[in-house]
């Protein structure tokens, strides 16, 4: 019982790792704010994280539209 759930243990750990080191490469890159993954994950975010991944992106990107989950209520503007 013990290894099984050490196993569990050990993958959702290791998709953590994996899952936060894409999102934590999309906010910091500087090719584009529009990769679909990477707004997916960043869209799944607990608020205070989804909100400083997008004043990453916004300051990288000022002049371009956000993305989805960094818009604010007209939908044109960073939240």
């Amino acid at each position: 019982m013990h290894r099984a759930a050490r196993t569990i243990l050990i993958v959702i750990i290791a998709g953590v790792i994996f899952f936060g080191q894409h999102w934590y490469s999309y906010v910091t890159n500087k090719t584009s704010p529009y990769d679909e993954s990477g707004i997916e994950l960043n869209s799944m975010m607990p608020a205070p994280i989804r909100k400083w991944g997008c004043d990453k992106l916004h300051a990288t990107f000022a002049n371009a539209l956000p993305p989805k989950g960094c818009q604010a209520d007209d939908g044109k503007s960073w939240m």
